[in-house]
């Protein structure tokens, strides 16, 4: 790839990277003026580009809004605990690093083999919480993008027994903070990308995604393998999660069944029985993958029957 071209690719990666973050900020009203932002930088790829794009957006925003990065230092052997102070200082962001071993105790308290991922968060995010507190944070920014709501759409549906992803935006278990993912509609590909042109120094991690028992990992195999052979059906089921009909699901909580009766009226979220979707038939079988075979009959109702 010529320079030229180089610079193009990665300009336009950029400008993609800085839209999405700003769509997701605007449509679920994650950041408003006077808010104290606080980035949790882990020294992962995901939180460097959550840091570096905030920054950039909040030259540009029409609002003005502080940003505070806080790294948690957990004590993990061989942790690089100059690395992260370096990079704030030379970006001139106002910085907070909080220690505490909670490496210590996960490794005490986890037997040998077993995932440790349930306690760590706990921990984390109750230190975290903290810390938000003492430093007047109005909102907590995580760095989850697109592939990681997904995955934890799969493993709670599929371990869980419940449809549940990662909220772009919520209030925290406490009540006391809002926890906002304004990487919330960015690839994961886009971000190893943007990690490697801006040479972000990654600090690697031993606690969480790296353990190879991790259900997550199977999910994120499962996800490359369907993009791979069937392009599209990620960023389809990635749209579903923003176009829920409760009505058409089996949630008594979430809608009123009892109500359903007839009106006499045409109703948009009727069901339309034995008919097959408008949506499913103008979707190419490359884009959603196959069906099963007894699937592939159309349904579609003749006009010319009576019965």
């Amino acid at each position: 790839m010529t320079p030229e071209k180089q610079a193009y690719e990665r300009n336009k990666l950029h400008k993609r990277l800085l839209r999405l973050t700003g769509e997701a900020i605007a449509h679920f009203d994650m950041i408003g003026p006077g808010d104290r932002v606080m980035v949790c930088l882990s020294g992962g790829k995901d939180s460097y580009a959550l840091l570096d794009l905030l920054l950039t957006l909040r030259e540009r925003a029409p609002i003005d809004f502080e940003i505070i990065a806080v790294n948690l230092d957990q004590k993990q052997p061989g942790f690089p605990d100059h690395v992260l102070p370096d990079y704030l200082r030379a970006l001139e962001v106002p910085f907070h690093i909080e220690n505490q071993d909670t490496y210590s105790i996960v490794r005490r308290v986890i037997p040998e083999g077993k995932t440790m991922c349930s306690l760590c968060a706990r921990l984390r995010r109750g230190i975290l919480y903290r810390v938000a507190d003492e430093l007047g944070a109005t909102r907590i920014a995580l760095g989850h993008h697109r592939d990681d709501i997904l995955e934890t759409f799969f493993l709670n549906m599929f371990f869980g027994g419940q449809l549940k992803a990662m909220p772009p935006r919520l209030v925290s278990d406490d009540g006391r903070h809002v926890v906002i993912r304004p990487l919330a509609y960015v690839k994961e590909e886009d971000l190893i990308e943007y990690a490697d042109w801006r040479a972000f120094p990654i600090i690697p991690c031993n606690l969480c995604g790296s353990q190879e028992n991790l259900k997550r990992r199977e999910i994120k195999q499962l996800m490359r393998e369907w993009e791979k052979r069937y392009p599209g059906r990620v960023e389809n089921i990635f749209s579903s999660l923003s176009r829920v009909t409760p009505s058409h699901l089996m949630d008594r909580d979430r809608y009123d069944f009892s109500a359903a009766g007839p009106t006499g009226e045409p109703h948009p979220d009727g069901d339309i029985a034995f008919d097959v979707d408008p949506l499913f038939e103008a979707v190419p079988a490359t884009r959603a993958g196959p069906l099963p075979a007894e699937a592939t009959v159309r349904l579609v109702r003749d006009p010319t029957r009576t019965a």
